[in-house]
């Protein structure tokens, strides 16, 4: 049904259809409001039969989620910044024992300082715990991303992280069709867990394995991501027959084709680079705008077949690798060497990313000015003091 409706209730009503049978939760901005709305429909018995559990904590969360997925049932959660990294153990434990727990990260800079405000820095910091990584554009994509993750998880036997940007999508209110529970039915089968801890079959899971097992425990879990990179497209083009829109997938390409100048970003920020782009196009600017969906596997040859014209590429990136600068870059380095890549910081902490700091940028890149490194809108005078 399409509504008037914030994204965090949007996602909740979403997963809620997707019939979890645990939810685990412990409250951190700007994901609570996902969790709260799943509550309300657990006690009304909107949501049944599944079981609402309030933890102690973020790594409590999912550690219950693992323990409820061990057991069989279909499992999920929701966190962000310092709880992301507070779970940060049973995260590898999650993915080396292919579970597939759906989890939604609403993306917050780390601190300190302390920053409740949006950047990918804590996703991104997670991107080598072995989860699918899935990064929404808007709420509809937020939304129609959850029932992709669960088909995607449970078809892998793999975890599955939604990261959307926090406040900026979670507490935004915009038009968004929430899919039905019949379409959910039809296109998400009940859970088949491969794995199913039963005292009436006892087995163990996740024992210790030495130095003659370890490396090919670490390979499949490999070669499981790179069989995402043919699922994740085929689950997001059955989507599209079946709820008559396009969403997920690998890579978004807009205005790539031909284009001398490609800019590659993530999540929120990408609708703002395509207002900005609309205007460089009308005025003969030869530039287009490449999304990343799936920043994890990472999607080498989608990525290098979407540059394959391009002259020069921009990465636009909402986290940074201290001491080294980009981190989505490195990845798109692997996937076209070849060619100029320029990095951007820009956004960190909430800091806005508007239309009139990117033309600047934009400009710069077109005309080769742009440094390899550069923080967009940095406040030099601020940093040069405090360097002195």
């Amino acid at each position: 049904m399409r509504s008037q409706i914030e994204g965090s209730r949007a996602v909740a009503q979403t997963v809620a259809r997707c019939r979890p049978e645990v939810v685990c939760a412990y409250p951190i901005s700007p994901q609570t409001h996902i969790v709260e709305a799943l509550s309300v429909l657990v006690s009304s018995g909107e949501l049944t039969p599944c079981e609402f559990v309030n933890v102690e904590s973020e790594f409590g969360a999912m550690s219950v989620a693992i323990g409820a997925s061990a057991a069989g049932a279909r499992a999920y959660t929701a966190t962000a910044s310092q709880g992301l990294l507070y779970m940060a153990e049973a995260l590898y434990n999650a993915s080396g024992l292919g579970l597939p727990i759906v989890m939604t990260v609403a993306n917050r800079a780390i601190g300190a300082p302390i920053n409740i405000w949006n950047d990918q820095s804590d996703s991104m910091s997670q991107r080598d715990s072995g989860w699918i990584q899935l990064y929404a554009e808007g709420n509809q994509e937020a939304t129609d991303l959850h029932v992709q993750a669960f088909r995607i998880a449970e078809e892998l036997s793999l975890p599955v992280m939604v990261c959307m940007d926090g406040f900026v999508l979670t507490h935004a209110v915009e038009d968004v069709d929430v899919p039905s529970q019949d379409q959910v039915d039809a296109f998400l089968p009940p859970f088949e867990p491969r794995q199913v801890l039963d005292p009436d079959d006892p087995v163990t899971i996740g024992a210790m394995v030495g130095p003659d097992a370890f490396t090919e425990v670490r390979y499949l879990a490999h070669e499981k991501h790179r069989q995402a990179l043919t699922v994740i497209p085929r689950v997001a083009d059955e989507f599209a027959t079946s709820f008559r829109r396009s969403s997920g997938g690998l890579v978004r390409p807009y205005w790539c084709l031909g284009a001398d100048t490609v800019v590659i970003a993530l999540g929120s920020v990408l609708g703002t680079l395509k207002d900005t782009v609309d205007e460089l196009r009308a005025e003969g600017v030869s530039i287009g705008v490449l999304g990343l969906t799936t920043f994890r596997p990472f999607p080498y040859r989608a990525v290098r077949a979407a540059l394959r014209g391009a002259h020069r590429v921009v990465v636009v990136e909402r986290a940074l690798g201290v001491g080294m600068g980009g981190i989505v870059t490195a990845d798109v380095r692997g996937s076209v060497p070849d060619k100029p890549i320029a990095t951007v910081i820009a956004g960190l902490g909430g800091r806005p990313v508007t239309k009139r700091s990117l033309r600047g940028l934009l400009a710069d890149a077109v005309a080769d000015r742009l440094e390899p490194l550069t923080f967009l809108d940095l406040k030099r005078d601020v940093v040069e003091r405090e360097l002195s």
